[in-house]
């Protein structure tokens, strides 16, 4: 009798002890026992990923740049190599996968390791379009508690997110009423590059389109710094969200992460002219959310490009701060990015005398290592991490919402249970992507 099987008539995993493909038990496991993971984008990003990866066992890697997966194959000798990320998850011995592609592949590989049981680690953005998010949402919920899932906004694990949050719940800006985030990276682009030369030997040019429509290739998307490569192609429409879902998932994470959003009801957005190649670089987006337990209705925002919000006061410069986020309460603001914080009293009943400082002992706890927290979960899945699929797609949809509205040209109603816009029903044909034959994203 197979092991598996032995220990599923057994009782083990009816116990809530399921077994791994590698035989590991998930809970009540060794903190030393090794996950089996697939790289699929093994390099690039995925770099940043190599140092604590080597303490687990890579025993897959997929790359569609023979150049990239031969460097990674040196650093990990026993891993069985692929082009194509579908066979790199027919792997028989996979407890995980770690993704690092390119945006438009994100939904597809999350979702098909998924359906094979398999812990998921994906860079972010999770979705690059409404309905993305809302089917890995879904189907991650269906299977919450049993695998783990995290998305990699890692600047999630900073102190100063809780430190941040901590401010705002304990009143020192009074009552909050709106949370402000903007990027001031403007990468501008007329269009998809023009036919030239077909790709060189190496790069298998057709399985990185993948499910997105048919491009001529051009060297320029491959063009970059490792870890920077995403900038050559993520602001075109069919490969990702331009700025809004790059910089904006780290930003957009924080006030996420203080005000505790899930969907918002209105979204409204303004920018340069539409263009359908490439995402905007100058946007303006607003996003109305109902109160929760703690606070009232609120409006978050993202600002990019050129468009910038107005501070409380005109001495801060925001092309120093470059990227950052703003709270507004009635007795103040907090200015914040990864790792400071400004709290500024304002108003005439700004005394402060209101705010009790938290001791340590009553401080939100740390998060610790952002990729600690996912292989923690990964061994014990009863375990939450901080940037679930639940919490990720969230804010993915919000993000998506705004491009809806900025390409629809008008201020959305939407509901976020049926997942619609109710005011403009053709709006709804925005929430969705057009993908190759024989490409679907599988309920």
């Amino acid at each position: 009798m197979k092991r598996r099987s032995f220990l599923s008539q057994s009782g083990l995993v009816t116990a809530g002890l399921a077994i791994l493909p590698s035989g590991l038990l998930r809970a009540g496991q060794s903190a030393n026992d090794k996950l089996n993971i697939a790289l699929i984008g093994a390099w690039g990003r995925a770099t940043a990923h190599h140092g604590w990866l080597k303490e687990q066992s890579v025993v897959a890697l997929c790359d569609v740049n023979e150049a990239n997966l031969k460097l990674a194959a040196a650093v990990f000798p026993k891993a069985k190599t692929f082009f194509d990320w579908r066979q790199a998850l027919d792997h028989p011995d996979l407890d995980a996968v770690v993704i690092c592609t390119a945006d438009h592949h994100h939904a597809f590989i999350s979702n098909e390791a998924l359906h094979r049981n398999l812990h998921v680690y994906c860079e972010k953005p999770l979705a690059i379009s409404v309905d993305q998010a809302r089917v890995l949402r879904s189907h991650w919920l269906t299977k919450k508690g049993k695998l783990a899932t995290q998305v990699g906004t890692q600047m999630h694990a900073q102190e100063n997110y809780a430190r941040v949050k901590e401010l705002i719940l304990d009143g020192a800006i009074g009552e909050l009423q709106s949370a402000i985030a903007w990027g001031n990276r403007q990468l501008r682009r007329t269009g998809y590059e023009p036919a030239g030369e077909p790709a060189p030997p190496g790069i298998h040019w057709d399985l990185w389109l993948g499910p997105s429509p048919e491009h001529p290739y051009s060297p320029k998307y491959f063009s970059g710094d490792p870890g920077a490569n995403c900038l050559q192609w993520n602001m075109y429409a069919d490969w990702g969200s331009g700025q809004i879902g790059d910089m904006g998932s780290h930003f957009m994470d924080l006030l996420y992460s203080v005000t505790d959003a899930t969907l918002p009801t209105k979204i409204s957005a303004k920018g340069e002219a539409p263009n359908p190649e490439v995402q905007p670089v100058d946007l303006e987006t607003h996003f109305d959310h109902p109160a929760n337990d703690w606070r009232g209705p609120i409006r978050i925002s993202w600002y990019q490009g050129a468009l910038k919000p107005r501070l409380p006061l005109d001495f801060i410069d925001l092309e120093i701060l470059g990227h950052g986020a703003l709270f507004k309460g009635t007795q103040g603001f907090i200015i914040a990015d990864y790792s400071k914080r400004i709290l500024i009293p304002m108003g005439k009943d700004a005394d402060m005398s209101a705010y009790k400082p938290r001791t340590k002992e009553r401080q939100l706890p740390a998060i610790g290592a952002f990729h600690e927290n996912w292989l923690a979960a990964c061994k014990d899945p009863s375990k939450s991490t901080c940037c679930d699929f639940e919490y990720h797609a969230n804010l993915c949809e919000q993000q998506q919402l705004g491009l809806v509205a900025y390409r629809a040209g008008k201020d959305l109603k939407y509901d976020g249970k049926a997942g619609t816009v109710t005011n403009a029903p053709e709006a709804n044909e925005l929430l969705k992507r057009k993908y190759r034959d024989g490409w679907e994203l599988k309920a």
